[in-house]
């Protein structure tokens, strides 16, 4: 008996070695969780200010401010030192929680704070003191820490807490003004995530039985000597109709044109420009890198539900009559063309080292081809121009109804000769959704375009070029009714415009300081979109680096088993 104590107790030291850390957790990788920080104090401090409606965007804004500042520094220890990890609790990789970041990661977070902090500042002018009395700023706050969440969480079961958490948030603020349509949107709206996040759970759980753990590093592992195995190809396809749901991508969209037309245009700026673009993000993490031999099988199927959604979209945009019902269809169409970079095949099948568990995928990424890389890389820059370019238009078209007294295409027009600022502000972001040179959203087109013909897709590029026709003919419709035509003898009187609002919007912004703030953030997002166009290397090296950091992950999975403290 009383050897047994020393033993017991040197086992322990044993696992104690194996499973925890031993060297403390370097200051500056605190900064990977300050973003999802950051969105919970700054929530949780606007909550406490409830009474002080006036006030609340004195907080807001500096925090949001200070959530894009953290976004880009990330950004820029990615691109410097590569892909970076911070493991929670002191636990060994794959026993702890991790919080994993690449460049492609690092990309969209930066983008999503950057058009975060463009929606707090248009909100100062267009949100009501009732709807911040009633959680607008930190209720956006709550949801913002989801999206980053997602954006940084190296772990499968994470990344649905993470959805969890901003399916939240976006639900209190698509019910702010409590009117009857936006309940009956709401409704549609949380019900139909939720079926998407229950299927996401189940893929979870059967994740784990098969694997025995949630690490995406470790999965990415196991799962490249498990290829071709029928549970795994389940669990790739419990993850696409999942994640496809979020996206909205064909047919399982109906739910965005029906919920995203309720709420503010605030709201829905931020629901377009960044909820289904995280169903895509995961959509890429999960398939493209976790389960790249499935991602070969699964290809086909992905690429006619790209090729569909961009035409469901495109044909939707041009039957509506309402701007921001059309431009909900923008949406989907975009959704279409991002996912037409996952359609791309893979050349060759992964073959797995067994040297070590990091670097075990380099001999894989070397077989894979360069199609598959333009096209992805194309994804991830329309991705970030989408961010963009869908959030610039809603605050836009949100000013435009406002100034209009309706955001029904019949009812609108003069607006070209009241503000020339805004119609050009608006004429270029309906240049960049519709692909045309020499905006953001020409250049992915064009990568997208090349990759798919290399892959013997020439339907899917053909999808591509039809579809982005057909919305330059409802960005053209747009314009024309709603900014170059003269006022229509139809148009309702400004007294009763604000009432016939879609959103119950107020008619015309405040002049002076509230005006500014309505149209700052369009100039903020203009400039990226113009940078992104006219000078696209930049941002294409970038996006070129995140691709192949997705198809060859040993840098990922060094980071997470050769590089943690």
């Amino acid at each position: 008996m009383e050897a047994t104590g020393p033993t017991v107790e040197h086992s322990l030291e044993m696992l104690k070695a194996e499973a925890m850390l031993t060297a403390p957790v370097a200051a500056s990788d605190y900064l990977i969780v300050l973003p999802v920080l950051v969105c919970f104090l700054f929530g949780a401090g606007i909550l406490m200010m409830r009474k002080r409606v006036d006030r609340q965007a004195y907080v807001a804004i500096p925090g949001l401010v200070l959530l894009f500042a953290l976004d880009v520094a990330v950004l820029v220890k990615v691109a410097a030192e590569g892909p970076w990890t911070m493991m929670m609790g002191g636990w060994k990789p794959p026993f702890g929680i991790a919080f994993t970041i690449d460049m492609m990661g690092a990309l969209f977070l930066a983008v999503s704070g950057f058009v975060a902090l463009a929606c707090g500042i248009y909100a100062v002018a267009s949100v009501s003191p009732t709807e911040r009395r009633y959680g607008f700023f930190p209720f956006m706050f709550l949801m913002m820490g989801g999206v980053s969440g997602a954006f940084l969480t190296g772990d499968v079961f994470n990344l649905y807490v993470w959805f969890e958490v901003l399916l939240i948030g976006s639900f209190g603020l698509l019910i702010l003004g409590s009117r009857h349509e936006q309940l009956d949107g709401a409704t549609k709206y949380c019900f139909l995530n939720l079926v998407g996040t229950t299927l996401f759970l189940i893929a979870t759980g059967y994740l784990y039985g098969v694997f025995g753990t949630l690490n995406m590093a470790d999965i990415a592992i196991k799962a490249a000597a498990m290829q071709n195995d029928s549970a795994v190809y389940t669990i790739g396809a419990l993850y696409l109709a999942s994640l496809s749901l979020k996206a909205a991508a064909f047919p399982l969209h109906f739910w965005l044109p029906a919920s995203y037309h309720t709420p503010r245009f605030v709201v829905s700026a931020l629901f377009a420009g960044l909820l289904t673009k995280v169903g895509v993000y995961a959509l890429i993490r999960l398939l493209l890198m976790l389960f790249p031999a499935e991602h070969a099988g699964l290809a086909p199927v992905i690429g006619w539900i790209a090729g569909l959604t961009m035409m469901v979209g495109a044909l939707g945009a041009l039957a509506q009559s309402d701007l921001r019902r059309l431009l909900n269809y923008t949406v989907v169409s975009g959704i279409g063309t991002i996912m037409a970079g996952l359609a791309l095949p893979q050349v060759a099948a992964v073959m797995v080292a067994q040297a070590g568990p990091a670097g075990e995928l380099a001999a894989a990424a070397a077989t894979q081809a360069g199609a598959l890389q333009t096209g992805l890389s194309g994804s991830i820059y329309y991705a970030l121009h989408s961010i963009v370019v869908m959030t610039a238009l809603y605050l836009t078209a949100g000013v435009a109804s406002s100034l209009a007294g309706s955001s029904s295409l019949a009812l609108m027009g003069g607006l070209w000769r009241r503000t020339p600022l805004l119609a050009a502000l608006m004429l270029v972001f309906l240049f960049a959704v519709s692909g045309l040179p020499p905006f953001s959203g020409f250049w992915p087109k064009v990568a997208l375009v090349r990759a798919t013909i290399v892959a013997d897709m020439p339907w899917l590029a053909a999808a591509i070029l039809v579809s982005g026709f057909l919305l330059t003919v409802a960005s053209a419709r747009v314009f024309a009714l709603a900014f170059w035509r003269p006022v229509p003898e139809t148009d309702i009187p400004a007294s009763a415009g604000a009432a016939s609002s879609p959103a119950g919007h107020p008619a015309v912004p405040a002049p002076g300081l509230y005006g500014a703030m309505s149209l700052l953030p369009l100039l903020g997002l203009a400039v990226f979109v113009l940078a992104a166009g006219v000078w696209p290397e930049w941002l294409a090296r970038l996006t070129d680096v995140a691709a192949a950091g997705v198809i060859d992950p040993s840098a990922y999975l060094s980071s997470v088993f050769g590089g943690a403290p």
